[in-house]
């Protein structure tokens, strides 16, 4: 965390403000796609006068909030799980607003597709993708534009000037020639009063106060003291805590279950089964814990899954030597390189990994009044609402979830099954409601129960022409589907293509005349359950083609990035940012020797997102095999960068991140059972283990892209590039575990 953003002042412990009088604005703003809002931005809030006001506030689709009190809350659609989206939605209405930022608090919105939705997603609510920005970028400039002038209209009536003649600053309004100043919130009841401006007029860049520059996060000083609230923290009148005996092996269930001795237990309450395992209820945590361990449980394993991550690999390997459904087909790849004299070819391989977030699942469910209500660090509010409410035979209406914050996710909250929420809904219906319900997932669980960033190989083979660029590439993918019965597959399979299991492949942005991607799916052979893991699909395909490119300028004898260069013409964005990267990490000097090591600097840069990130990483290997990871050199191209502080920490998180998967991540089957189960076994990076970062922001006039995820694929590779430089070892599986030393 930066220093800078460790306080914050005015922010109360939960972000809430009591309605009382002030003004509330809503944008009715239409759904959009991609392309859409690519093209054309996002549509006005509409006519004039068209929304309503109710207790002095406008309804519906509250984005900002102004109390009599001059606070100013603005109502963020997506979930605040460590990645800065807070701060940036509320930078995005400060700044047209131009609120007080130190006035300035960010409530969770409630689960409510129409008015909150994902304008990359249609209909659907939910944070993914590495789109909260992106999608709300105009949304809710507009909805802090369109406050401001209505504060401004409202100053005017009532100084008796024109709207043009009044300055709007850091949350006071001012009128030069009369010398008056009134406050936002003295303003608040008469503002609401106005019209909704149709269009609303936006800054110009130039005109930025808070876009682009430094601004405490929102978020930092209630996490610091301990006042943030997560669902761990949620406690309701007779609430029970329920910890859950999941089966050992995917695909069983329960035979047969003596819960004698968990009953036993003081402080024990209940034990019930439910579709996914036995729960076992009680007044805390800890007991609930030892009242799960001590049931005896006898598992049917008739329809369980028994294979192992070896097994996998094997058969993996066999349908990567025969064609699969075609991705991308550039040219005659397949004639090219059988007229090859010297293919480059090379197998790599990458396992399960666990996403292992600092706070394991937990949901809250409480059944009263005829209605569901869930507290979690909600991610995918559409699609879990759908659920509960089908479970419980309720209204969509009647499921009412609270999103609180999240102490990390990486895909695992979004969860396109709802699993873990259903999970805690079973046991709150178990016990017919009679009991507000907390589920909380051990790391065990977290580690054991699903879901995982699938397994992967993948073959490429390529051929050099005369000039040493590649002629022709072939690369086959070979692995699970993430989006196979999940509520995206009928947008992101295509002619049986999973495209988040090819992205970065399918994609990539090197001239070849000659490229030819396929994949095999192989959901119908494995019952491992998987799941988008952070940065999808290009964490495997990112490792592959970077250091498949690696080799190819070897190969060609040339370095590694002016070869990238030499492939990049079409793609000036990337050129740019490999420059930037190359540059800063003094790519053209040689390298300081190591006290007893050998060094070596390797490259990397890849597209996800829309983000283009660039990285150059420094590594001493000693010659008994121990690697240390001195330096990273990232520049990334995100766009306008909204909040830059937010967009280095998320930069330096990602390798944090990657570098922990790369180094050790890695979750190994054995005869259908996860073997690791704890961060003794599946490690995460130590503080000591982490390099010096330095992050260089591409200045640029786009409109803002991802920073989530985008920093997570090049790593890995430009690690794997880097060891070869330094001892001439060819890294093409993941992780890299004592590889060195072997």
């Amino acid at each position: 965390m930066n220093k800078h953003n460790t306080t914050i002042a005015n922010v109360s412990r939960r972000g809430f403000l009591k309605q009382g009088t002030g003004l509330t604005l809503g944008l009715m703003l239409p759904a959009a796609t991609h392309k859409v809002f690519a093209a054309a931005g996002v549509a006005g809030p509409g006519k004039a006068g068209d929304a309503a006001v109710v207790d002095g506030r406008f309804t519906p689709n509250a984005f900002v909030r102004i109390g009599a009190d001059d606070t100013v809350t603005v109502v963020a659609k997506h979930l605040e799980m460590g990645q800065g989206s807070h701060t940036g939605l509320a930078t995005l209405v400060a700044e047209e607003l131009d609120a007080d930022w130190d006035r300035v608090v960010v409530e969770g919105a409630p689960a409510d597709a129409s008015h909150y939705n994902n304008l990359f997603w249609g209909p659907n609510q939910g944070t993914g993708g590495s789109t909260a920005i992106a999608n709300s970028f105009m949304q809710m400039r507009q909805a802090g534009a369109a406050a401001r002038a209505m504060l401004v209209a409202a100053a005017a009536a009532e100084w008796g000037v024109k709207p043009e003649e009044i300055s709007v600053r850091r949350g006071v309004l001012s009128h030069a020639a009369s010398k008056r100043e009134l406050r936002f919130g003295a303003l608040a009841d008469a503002a609401a009063r106005q019209a909704v401006p149709e269009n609303p007029t936006l800054k110009d860049p130039k005109d930025f106060v808070l876009i682009g520059k430094r601004a405490p996060r929102k978020d930092s000083a209630a996490k610091c003291t301990g006042k943030a609230h997560f669902t761990q923290d949620m406690q309701l009148p007779g609430m029970l805590v329920a910890v859950v005996a999941h089966p050992p092996r995917f695909g069983a269930t329960v035979k047969t279950v003596d819960d004698a001795a968990a009953r036993k237990l003081k402080g024990v309450v209940d034990v019930v089964r439910i579709p996914t395992g036995v729960a076992v209820l009680a007044h805390d945590t800890w007991t609930a814990k030892k009242g799960r361990d001590a049931l005896k449980i006898t598992w049917d394993e008739s329809k369980a899954w028994r294979g192992s991550s070896a097994g996998l690999i094997e058969s993996y390997r066999k349908l990567a030597s025969e064609p699969g459904l075609p991705a991308r087909k550039d040219g005659d790849a397949p004639a090219a390189l059988a007229a090859a004299k010297a293919p480059v070819e090379a197998e790599f391989v990458f396992p399960y990994l666990a996403h292992a977030a600092m706070e394991p699942l937990n949901c809250v469910v409480h059944l009263h009044d005829g209605m569901c209500e869930v507290w979690n660090g909600e991610q995918f509010q559409t699609s879990d609402q759908k659920v509960l409410a089908e479970l419980f035979g309720l209204d969509v209406s009647k499921v009412k979830l609270n999103m609180l914050f999240a102490g990390g996710s990486f895909g695992r909250r979004a969860s396109p099954t709802s699993d873990y929420v259903l999970e805690a809904a079973h046991i709150a219906k178990a016990i017919d409601g009679r009991a507000p319900v907390k589920m909380v997932w051990m790391r065990e669980d977290d580690m054991r129960a699903g879901y995982y960033r699938p397994l992967y190989v993948h073959r490429i083979t390529a051929a050099l022409g005369a000039d040493g660029k590649p002629a022709a590439w072939s690369h086959r993918i070979v692995g699970q589907s993430i989006i196979k019965g999940s509520p995206f597959e009928g947008m992101l399979i295509k002619d049986g293509v999973d495209v988040t299991s090819v992205e970065g492949a399918a994609t990539l942005p090197y001239a070849i005349p000659n490229l030819q991607v396929d994949l095999h799916t192989t959901n119908d052979q494995v019952a491992v359950p998987v799941q988008w893991w952070r940065s999808v699909g290009s964490t495997h395909t990112g490792f592959s083609t970077e250091v498949f490119i690696d080799m190819l300028a070897r190969a060609a004898k040339a370095d590694p990035v002016d070869y990238r260069l030499a492939l990049l013409d079409k793609h000036p964005r990337h050129a740019a940012v490999l420059k930037l990267a190359a540059e800063q990490a003094g790519w053209s000097r040689p390298l300081a020797k190591g006290n007893g090591g050998r060094r070596g600097r390797g490259v990397a840069v890849h597209e996800s997102f829309n983000t283009i990130v660039g990285q150059v990483v420094e590594v001493t290997v000693s010659d008994g095999g121990e690697l240390s990871v001195d330096r990273v050199v990232c520049a990334v191209d995100c766009g306008v960068a909204v909040n830059p502080d937010v967009i280095r920490a998320q930069m330096e998180g990602s390798i944090g991140f990657a570098l922990a998967a790369a180094l050790s991540g890695e979750i190994t089957i054995e005869d259908g059972q996860v073997v690791q189960s704890n961060f003794h076994d599946y490690t995460v990076l130590r503080i000591n283990q982490m390099p010096k970062v330095e992050v260089h922001i591409v200045p640029s006039a786009e409109k803002p892209t991802g920073v989530g995820e985008p920093g997570v694929p090049p790593l890995a590779p430009a690690l794997a590039n880097a060891i070869h430089a330094a001892v001439g070892k060819q890294i093409t599986r993941l992780p890299i575990g004592d590889q060195l030393s072997a």
